[in-house]
């Protein structure tokens, strides 16, 4: 069971170091009129685990903020996530559990 809380907290930070990034990337681009990074990319990286960096983008660099739809399928995303987190813990815990 540890080994599975490991993997899913260092995705996790990885993943949400790199949507931090391109939450700030998407911002730069945004200010200065340059390819920005398609939403669904966005989302993507929120799905994969990505999301507290993706809120910490939203919320620090103001970005994202205004779209209603963007945020709707943004905290959709987040509970999609935490869904398949908690099932997967459960077959792990399951799976590694004796009797």
């Amino acid at each position: 069971m540890t080994w599975w809380l490991l993997f899913l907290a260092g995705s996790m930070l990885a993943m949400s170091m790199a949507a931090l990034g391109l939450y700030a990337w998407d911002k730069r681009r945004a200010a200065r009129g340059g390819w920005r990074v398609p939403e669904r990319r966005l989302h993507t990286a929120a799905l994969l685990g990505g999301w507290p960096g993706a809120l910490l983008g939203q919320r620090w660099l103001r970005h994202k903020t205004v779209k209603r739809r963007f945020r709707v399928v943004f905290w959709l995303t987040v509970l999609l996530h935490t869904a398949l987190a908690l099932a997967g813990t459960y077959i792990a815990w399951r799976v590694t559990t004796p009797g």
